[in-house]
């Protein structure tokens, strides 16, 4: 099998924010493995909280290609890289071969029968309350709004984004930027403004604050949520968590993780690092387990891959099969 790898950065349509970070662009690995005339492909990004970078994930590929070229399956891809983007952008290319390999969807090899269009949230990056506003006013198509915040004049901020966009439905992902305080103060407020969802409002670490509060929106698990071994500790504490490949190192390892966390009682949220349509494709096969789909990657660049997911609005549709799976 051949095996080839490369960066490919995705320029966002502006300057996307977050509560510990700014970006002007996504950065990705994507792998190619091609077994005669059969090629599967798989795209990841750095999950860069864990100190990860382009470079080391290139390094890890470069240490594991010839293991991969004499015929690796993704159980031994389990143990020999640890999660992470390099591991997911191997396991999706393996997906996508065995599917190819099969002429079957791979989402019928991962045991659904059919899939269904999915909702994702579009994300508004972090900025000053009235942008924000004028940001959510642009963007009418989209029903579903995913709001940064940081932990200053975020109250403001989702009350201009209400106030200009009183049709939508809006999620907010804090990034770990709140104190418990400022939750307690906040979750009622933003109940008020029927807010459907906080994300990851603590830092890690610090979640045990929550098994005493009952917040009048549900919580969502994500930098706090890595792996099935994380589910434990959030019992209690979150009611949903947020499955992203490049957290798990793959889909083979966030079906595990989604099916597990389903047996404990959670809900779940897919989400995504951005990049193209070629990381959108494997998560969607998760998505048909969520209730809450964050998949807007390829919506905040300024390009995609050729025969890219198509989204009808906030309505992500199935990819072709000449894309991925």
């Amino acid at each position: 099998m051949e095996v080839e790898f490369w960066r490919v950065d995705w320029p966002f349509a502006s300057t996307f924010r977050i509560a510990y970070r700014s970006q002007t662009h996504a950065e990705t690995v994507q792998v190619q493995l091609k077994d005669g005339p059969l090629i599967g492909r798989g795209e990841a990004m750095c999950v860069s909280y864990h100190g990860e970078t382009i470079d080391s994930l290139l390094a890890q590929l470069t240490n594991v290609k010839s293991k991969i070229a004499a015929g690796l399956t993704r159980s031994e891809l389990k143990t020999l890289l640890p999660p992470g983007g390099a591991r997911n952008a191997i396991d999706c290319a393996l997906w996508d071969l065995e599917a190819k390999r099969a002429g079957r969807r791979a989402w019928e090899l991962a045991g659904f029968a059919a899939v269904h269009p999915l909702r994702s949230a579009y994300t508004l990056t972090l900025d000053s309350p009235k942008r924000m506003a004028q940001a959510a006013a642009a963007v009418t198509k989209y029903s579903l709004l995913k709001l940064k915040l940081s932990g200053d004049t975020d109250l403001a901020r989702v009350k201009s984004v209400r106030e200009a966009r009183p049709d939508a439905d809006i999620i907010v992902d804090a990034n770990q930027s709140w104190t418990e305080t400022q939750l307690r103060e906040l979750a009622p407020r933003l109940a008020e403004l029927e807010v459907q969802l906080i994300e990851q409002p603590l830092a890690v670490g610090y979640d045990g604050a929550l098994s005493a509060f009952a917040s009048p929106v549900p919580l969502c698990a994500d930098e706090s949520c890595q792996s099935v071994d994380s589910l434990s500790e959030l019992v209690g504490k979150y009611q949903l968590i947020n499955i992203k490949l490049d957290k798990t190192g793959g889909l083979t390892e966030a079906l595990n993780l989604a099916r597990a966390a389903l047996d404990r009682g959670f809900q779940l949220m897919v989400g995504c690092m951005a990049g193209s349509s070629l990381s959108m494709a494997p998560a969607f096969i998760v998505g048909q387990l969520c209730s809450v789909v964050d998949l807007d990657g390829p919506l905040l660049s300024t390009g995609d891959v050729a025969n890219g997911i198509r989204y009808d609005g906030s309505w992500m549709q199935p990819p072709e099969p000449v894309l991925w799976g």
